[in-house]
């Protein structure tokens, strides 16, 4: 697919393909979150926002893995499965209380909430905290966390090669 970029953008996809698969694990899992969101808060928790957004992370983390373990890092590791997976879990974990963090702000200390904001408002900031701000310090933290902490040292799993990569396209 990179492949078909043209110049520069090839150039620079392909000496950042870890961080541009990555950004497209992250971008299908921010979907996947949203929806589950907005789901969850709108018709079961509708009283337990930061539960729902919890809930809601949790899932996306889980994709996460399955999509960051196979695709984005999949020829990293250095650890054994199991200690990868505590530490890629202890990392979201980390990532999860960054994320909710600015919705627990932003309706608890601001109270951007029912009756002190219209509903529209709410869902505003609701979007702009938990999944515009906290999605956005959560990532820069996985990213760091994932690269020096779970997927420590390069080139240690099967996989294909850079220029295997290159030559089917799938940089």
């Amino acid at each position: 697919m990179i492949s078909r970029f043209p110049e520069p953008i090839r150039s620079i996809a392909l000496k950042h393909r870890e961080l541009v698969k990555f950004a497209l694990v992250g971008g299908t899992c921010f979907v996947i979150d949203t929806v589950l969101f907005f789901g969850i808060k709108t018709l079961v928790l509708p009283n337990n926002p930061v539960t729902a957004k919890i809930i809601a992370t949790l899932v996306a983390t889980i994709v996460s893995y399955i999509l960051n373990r196979e695709w984005s890092f999949r020829t990293r590791g250095g650890r054994e499965r199991h200690h990868e997976a505590l530490l890629f879990f202890l990392v979201n974990g980390i990532g999860i209380v960054l994320n909710s963090a600015p919705l627990w702000v932003s309706r608890y200390l601001f109270h951007l909430q029912e009756p002190h904001v219209s509903r529209f408002a709410e869902e505003v900031s609701d979007f702009l905290s938990a999944q515009i701000i906290g999605t956005l310090i959560a990532m820069a933290f996985r990213w760091y966390g994932y690269k020096n902490w779970v997927f420590p040292e390069e080139n240690v799993r099967g996989g294909r090669s850079d220029s295997d990569e290159e030559a089917l396209g799938h940089s």
